[in-house]
């Protein structure tokens, strides 16, 4: 069941950045421990990062790291990724998901079969 709305997607051009939200109604959000994937044409599916449900703790892909971070407000039930330096290999559609049994983040978190709801997806195309 989809109840993740994300967005901020869009066309840039290398170098740029971009910031993606991420929405969930879920009154427990605050319990969730909350991650972001992507999926290019004819890839699977990728992990890039995961935030416990304080946000005090993260995790992320080796393509990921110095570039992207991951951070949350509870306040407004919303995770967000910050994606700077895009490069046209960053071009896929990008997923949010929450992972509801665990509150903490691991390299375990890299596993999509952790997250029970997914969102629909928003498009980052970046051109060179």
């Amino acid at each position: 069941q989809r109840r993740l709305v994300e967005s901020g997607g869009g066309l840039v051009q290398a170098g740029d950045s971009l910031r993606l939200s991420c929405a969930a109604p879920s009154p427990s959000f605050t319990t969730y421990t909350m991650g972001w994937f992507r999926q290019a044409p004819e890839k699977e599916r990728e992990f890039i990062a995961a935030i416990n449900p304080s946000g005090d703790s993260t995790v992320y892909s080796d393509s990921a790291k110095g570039r992207f971070t991951v951070s949350r407000d509870n306040r407004k039930n919303t995770v967000y990724l910050e994606m700077n330096n895009l490069q046209p290999d960053d071009t896929a559609t990008y997923y949010c998901a929450a992972d509801r049994k665990r509150s903490w983040v691991n390299s375990g978190s890299s596993y999509s079969s952790r997250y029970e709801s997914w969102g629909q997806g928003t498009q980052v195309t970046v051109s060179s």
